[in-house]
């Protein structure tokens, strides 16, 4: 699958991809808009969501009731590499959920294709083309 990526003004940068429009923008204080997230959100947020995928198809899988049950995503920032140094995510269950359960829901989490794409990173191929459809 291909993956568009539209500069719809300002600071916004859009990607179409399979059917949806998933939109971009830099917070005010970096020249934009504030109207969405920006990029390294949405990329934090594709990991806690992974991980709250399999969580949920655990519970589901179990008839387990997710009721109660919310994930609480942060992070370490190493000042010096001005990168995030490690992700913390805290699954918390309300107290009638099983005991027995718990080390397996955390592996369940482990297993997100987001944050093992993460510890082995594709490699990058980034090119330009000429378009012979552009617009001048």
């Amino acid at each position: 699958m291909e993956m568009k990526i539209e500069f719809p003004g300002n600071k916004k940068v859009d990607a179409i991809y399979n059917g949806f429009r998933i939109s971009t923008d830099q917070p005010a204080f970096g020249g934009g808009d504030g109207t969405a997230p920006a990029p390294f959100d949405l990329f934090l947020a594709s990991l806690g969501t992974c991980a709250g995928i399999y969580v949920l198809g655990f519970c589901q899988q179990r008839g387990l009731p997710t009721e109660g049950i919310e994930l609480k995503q942060s992070h370490e920032f190493d000042p010096v590499r001005r990168m995030i140094s490690k992700v913390n995510l805290e699954i918390s269950v309300p107290p009638s959920f099983p005991e027995k359960y718990r080390d397996a829901l955390i592996k369940s989490a482990s297993l997100c294709a987001v944050k093992k794409h993460m510890e082995q990173p594709p490699a990058f191929n980034i090119f330009t083309s000429v378009s012979e459809n552009a617009e001048v």
